[in-house]
């Protein structure tokens, strides 16, 4: 998991990875206790439920952060032209 120094210190994805995970364990937990299950088994459930949705979603935030991170064509840009017929050279 190679990042550009600028998409890895990103805190923000990840807290939205959090919330959304726990609100949706919230709300399983909630609506399991409508069916009156045991306890346990709510609180396994909903854990469950909350880590699923938090690893699907840490999955999904990672592979957008590749795929338009435009921070690596920034720093390509700055070392050189990279076009098939423009080997670098300055030479006029």
């Amino acid at each position: 998991m190679k990042f550009c120094r600028e998409c890895n210190t990103s805190v923000l994805p990840y807290a939205m990875v959090v919330l959304i995970s726990g609100t949706i364990g919230f709300l399983t937990w909630l609506t399991l206790g409508l069916s009156e299950p045991p306890a346990m088994v709510r609180i396994g459930a909903s854990i469950g439920v909350s880590l699923a949705v938090g690893a699907t979603l840490t999955h999904y935030v990672i592979s957008c952060m590749r795929r338009h991170c435009r921070h690596q064509e920034r720093f390509a840009r700055r070392s050189g032209p990279t076009r098939p017929g423009n080997l670098g050279s300055t030479s006029a």
